[in-house]
């Protein structure tokens, strides 16, 4: 029962479906109904459902049918009316064909007018069409011309902007045709040709800057000379750095060239044409001279075709090119200044046009590329003039060189080039200027003192002496009191060298000047080389003077003289250091003159060259001793070498009157002593073999002659006595083998108080042989004789006692 129940609960449910697919399938559009349909097939009650979809159509069909029968008498009865309407409509339709016949022949002609009309329209609208496209071709075309004419003429600038606004306002309106087509196609090749012209303009300007770089230079060094000049005649003290000449007054006289060298500019040179005015007192401005259009054409065609960072490295290469040119001495630059001075031009007139371009361009050059030129121009600088000043010797030159330094590193200080390294090398140039003054001056010294007559100035009026005293600081109030005609105790060399150590002074601080230096340095500086000048080249000056082979003792003396006096007047020279300068000897750190040292070492090696030449002519006087050993016989006189001998000394210490005492003594007694150690060489010397008793009291006459000169005091100063103990040794010795004193000699010998205490047991011995060969020898009969017997035992037993106080005393 309850299955019946499901299945006819299952059935009305599924009739209620079919239902209302039916509807839907009713009121749906045919190309919507497969998702009905489908939901029909996907279902079980497919019989079911087609059984009432017949059902409907059935139905459907009787309601059709239904409506049919009762519309058809409607139906019918238009039929009939229709069939009635035909014929008139054949009538009407025969009636049209005629009246269209007829419509056809008459509108014939106005059709023929209506052609032509047309025709006439339509000319007319072509020719209307014809004119627009002309009108507006025709700019392109009067562009095109202007561009071509620009080219002609070589603006090539204002070429490229008519090429501009041909490109991309005029062409792209008529780009249909086929004369725009190939204009298209030249506006790359047109481009590339205002490139290369630019280009070909732009090596132009920088082969002209190339070659006329140093008149730029020179002219911008001369601006800098003339600010320099106004900056010391205004401020009347020396220029410094702040004083300078700014680098916005530099730059004033760009103001208006901006608005002529604008890159519409036509002017295409390089340089323009400037008359050298030497005479006038302006000076044109060095960027005056040049014409920079080139490079701003350039530029902005570069700007504008889209190849600016091309442009920027072709011109940054193509400087730095010319820079390694620029920087390349010459090799003989150091011969002439001119050589440096074009050097320097060239310099200054690259950094004048770089800087230049710099302020006036955006970006074409920058200060990191500047910075980077500059750091090579420096070091290559710095490093060629390291090398050919080196080759300079005229200390002119080398003074004119630094100046010229000077300015080149004031001026291109002016346009903000950092140049300390510029002035450091100067003090390195200052060193080899210093090296060149001292050979100069050692010239000038040899000059001197070889060109003096090494005697006392004499003056014979109050004028001359004045004018001596005025060249060097003497002052002597005995000599002031002295009548006319006198003599000062010095030389001419004198003044003269005093003299010239003051222009050396004054040369060393012509170097000095625009260097920045301080009073302390300055002062420093010219001690130090003064200094050098007084111990190397006065000093070697003097020196070789005294070492000279032919130098004669009154020269000798007049030297010892000048030098002391030389030495007395270094206080004078500090005091004119201190003068110019205006730095007190007592400030820290001042560097002390050495002058006093110099003058010293000079008089002593004068002192010995003294002593070394008056033992030399004594040598001399000796050589011409004749001495005849074996003589019996006795002149009563002295010897005729040793009395022209003592004649020349006395003579020579006669002009010793001006020496320093102690200088004359130590010269007198080193003389006394030498004649006397001579002497005593010449007695015992081993070819000397024999000599007689009567040889040697001749001997003592000439020993005696120089005891008489040293009692007589050839020089003043000495104690009694005390030259004459350059003789001891002699007389002592003389005195024991004239007196034939042996008993005494060989009783007291090495007692502190014996008479014979300078006698020297081995120098006795050795007079004693020869004495005792003579003895044999005298005559062949003497061993017949007595008293030569006893003699000769005598002389053997004295000899035999020496030998024996020898070998005592040695051991």
């Amino acid at each position: 029962m309850e299955r019946a129940k499901m299945a006819e609960a299952e059935s009305l449910e599924s009739a209620a479906e079919h239902e209302r697919i039916l509807r839907e399938i009713e009121s749906t559009d045919t190309a919507c109904i497969g998702p009905t349909l489908r939901s029909v097939y996907d279902g079980e009650e497919h019989g079911r459902f087609m059984e009432k979809l017949e059902t409907r159509i059935r139905n459907h069909d009787r309601e059709i049918e239904k409506m049919c029968n009762f519309h058809y008498q409607g139906f019918v009865d238009s039929i009939t009316e229709l069939l009635k309407v035909r014929g008139e409509a054949q009538k009407l339709k025969n009636q049209v064909t005629d009246t269209n016949r007829k419509l056809q022949q008459e509108g014939k002609e106005l059709v023929i007018a209506m052609e032509e009309l047309k025709q006439c329209r339509l000319q007319q609208r072509n020719i209307s069409a014809t004119v627009d496209k002309l009108m507006l071709c025709l700019p392109v075309l009067e562009m095109y011309s202007k561009l071509r004419d620009q080219m002609k003429t070589k603006r090539h600038y204002p070429a490229l902007k008519t090429l501009e606004h041909l490109e991309h306002t005029y062409l792209p309106q008529v780009s249909h045709y086929r004369f725009c087509k190939v204009m298209v196609d030249n506006i790359p090749k047109l481009r590339e040709e205002i490139k290369d012209v630019s280009m070909s303009d732009l090596k132009d300007f920088l082969e002209s800057i190339r070659k006329h770089s140093d008149k730029i230079g020179e002219t911008a060094m001369k601006q800098a000379q003339q600010q320099r000049n106004l900056d010391n005649i205004v401020l009347q003290q020396p220029r410094i750095g702040s004083k300078r000449k700014s680098k916005k007054d530099a730059y004033t006289i760009f103001d208006t060239e901006m608005e002529s060298t604008s890159p519409k500019s036509e002017q295409d040179s390089g340089i323009l044409d400037v008359e050298d005015e030497e005479d006038d007192e302006e000076v044109p401005g060095a960027q005056d001279l040049v014409d920079f259009s080139p490079v701003y054409r350039c530029l902005h065609i570069y700007s504008v075709l889209g190849a600016r960072e091309t442009f920027e490295n072709y011109y940054r290469k193509q400087r730095r090119k010319q820079a390694r040119l620029v920087l390349q001495p010459p090799s003989n630059m150091h011969e002439t200044l001119d050589g440096y001075r074009k050097y320097f031009n060239q310099i200054v007139g690259f950094f004048v046009v770089e800087d230049h371009i710099l302020h006036t361009t955006q970006g074409l050059v920058n200060r990191a590329y500047i910075d980077e030129l500059w750091e090579m121009a420096l070091s290559k600088t710095i490093a060629a003039l390291r090398t050919h000043s080196s080759y300079c010797s005229d200390p002119n030159l080398v003074l004119d060189l630094k100046n010229l330094i000077v300015l080149f590193a004031d001026t291109l200080q002016v346009y903000g080039f950092p140049v300390n390294q510029l002035f450091d090398m100067l003090l390195e140039v200052r060193d080899q200027y210093s090296e060149t003054l001292l050979k100069k001056w050692a010239g000038i010294f040899r000059n001197i003192l070889d060109s003096d007559n090494y005697s006392p100035i004499p003056v014979t009026s109050e004028d001359t002496y004045k004018k001596v005293v005025g060249q060097f600081p003497f002052q002597d109030t005995e000599l002031e009191k002295q009548p006319f005609p006198k003599k000062f105790p010095f030389s001419e060399f004198v003044p003269k060298v005093y003299n010239e150590i003051k222009e050396f002074i004054y040369a060393c601080l012509k170097f000095s000047e625009d260097l920045h230096l301080s009073s302390t340095e300055v002062d420093d500086m010219i001690r130090k080389s003064t200094n050098l000048l007084l111990t190397r080249t006065l000093s070697n000056s003097l020196q070789n003077v005294i070492k000279r082979k032919n130098i004669g003792l009154t020269e000798l003396v007049q030297i010892i003289i000048n030098t002391t006096h030389l030495e007395k007047s270094c206080k004078y020279l500090e005091e004119f250091i201190t003068n110019i300068t205006n730095v007190l000897p007592e400030t820290v750190h001042t560097t002390k003159l050495y002058g006093t040292t110099t003058f010293k070492d000079a008089r002593h090696a004068a002192e010995e060259e003294i002593y070394t030449n008056l033992n030399q002519k004594i040598d001399q006087f000796l050589q011409l001793a004749d001495y005849d050993w074996m003589t019996g016989d006795l002149d009563n006189k002295a010897s005729d070498y040793l009395i022209d001998l003592i004649a020349f000394l006395r003579s020579t210490f006669a002009v010793f009157t001006h020496l320093p005492g102690k200088v004359a003594q130590t010269a007198c007694m080193s003389a006394c002593k030498h004649l006397a150690t001579s002497l005593m060489q010449l007695l015992l010397e081993a070819e000397v073999r024999q000599l007689t008793l009567g040889a040697l009291q001749q001997f003592n006459l000439d020993v005696r002659e120089c005891e008489q000169f040293a009692r007589s005091g050839p020089v003043p100063g000495f104690q009694e006595d005390t030259l004459q103990l350059a003789f001891i040794d002699l007389r002592q010795l003389l005195d024991l083998f004239i007196q034939w004193d042996w008993s005494t000699y060989l009783a007291d010998y090495g007692q502190p108080n014996c008479k014979y205490l300078r006698v020297n047991p081995v120098t006795a011995l050795t007079l004693l042989e020869k004495m005792k060969d003579t003895s044999r020898k005298n005559n062949m009969f003497a061993q017949f004789r007595k008293n030569e017997r006893d003699k000769q035992k005598l002389i053997d037993t004295v000899a035999k006692q020496l030998r024996g106080l020898i070998s005592s005393h040695h051991s």
